[in-house]
Order: C-alpha cells, then structure tokens, then sequence
C-alpha cells in the first residue's frame, strides 16, 4: 500500500515536471521575443515581462519537488557520501521526518492567509499595463509547499521501505 503511494507522488510530479519543462521553453522564448521587440522595434507591454517573471516563478517553485525525486537538490555531503546505502537512507528518512516536512508544513500554514488576502482583493500588478494575477503567482508558495509534503511523503516511504528491505533478508 505504502509503495504505491509513494509510485502515485512519483508519477504526479513526472508529468508536473512535464509541464514545467514547457513552461521553461515559453519562458526563453517570450524572452526572446521581448529583446528583439524592444531593441529591435522599440516595443515593449509590461504584462509580457511579467508573464516572463510568473513563468519562473512557476518552473522554481513548482519544480522543486521533482528536484527532490531525483536527488537534485545541494546537499553537504562530507559525511553522506561515505555513509553505507543503509545509514544514507535512515539520513534521508530522519532528514524528511525532521526537517523537511516541519519546515513545509509551517511554510504552509504562515502563507496561508498572505495568499488568502491577496485572493480576497484579487490582487492585481501595481504596474500600468501589468497582469491582474498576482494572486495566482503567489498561489505558488502554497503549492510549493504542498508539492514538496507529497514529494516528502514519497521520499520517507522510500526511505523506510529501503530500511526495511536492507534489515529483513527475503
């Protein structure tokens, strides 16, 4: 049961990093087309460089729980590297338990009513000419948490499961 939730929270963030990679592509193409406006026909909307700005927003903070599923993220690892694959997984499993998941969760519970508020007004770029979606970009904090409890989750089964299967012969 445990393993196919954390397949589940896998499988989730492989298609949301799909999407992202998308967005990463639109990202560097509105960019482009941005500078060639701009310097090229002396052009330039607000709103236009703010979807570039809402753009990376959404690749970093939705993308950092598929940089956890891969292992990607920077880690200090004087010690871990050395460790065996059984103390590295316990690492990995207490890490989770204790820091990653506490820190998420407070992550979540103090945004939560920033991004309620901003929701309430519908809160809108203070630039003339900008996007009427800051309420949406800073929606991402909540769903940057969220994503990375689930990818948590998934890590600690891992983790556990791995423990278990080293502790226990078949």
């Amino acid at each position: 049961m445990l393993s196919r939730i954390q397949v589940a929270i896998d499988q989730f963030h492989r298609q949301l990093s799909q999407v992202i990679s998308w967005f990463t592509l639109l990202m560097v193409l509105l960019t482009f087309l941005i500078v060639v406006l701009r310097y090229g026909f002396n052009l330039g909307w607000i709103a236009m460089q703010e979807s570039v700005m809402y753009l990376h927003g959404a690749v970093f903070m939705l993308g950092a729980a598929h940089t956890l599923r891969v292992n990607g993220h920077v880690r200090v690892d004087v010690f871990y590297r050395n460790f065996s694959p059984q103390k590295q997984h316990l690492t990995d499993l207490i890490g989770g338990v204790l820091l990653l998941m506490p820190v998420n969760i407070f992550i979540l519970l103090v945004s939560w009513q920033y991004v309620m508020n901003s929701w309430a007004l519908l809160e809108s770029s203070q630039e003339a000419g900008g996007l009427p979606l800051v309420f949406v970009l800073k929606s991402l904090i909540l769903l940057f948490a969220i994503t990375l409890i689930l990818q948590g989750i998934a890590e600690i089964i891992r983790n556990a499961l791995a423990l278990k299967s080293v502790k226990e012969p078949v």
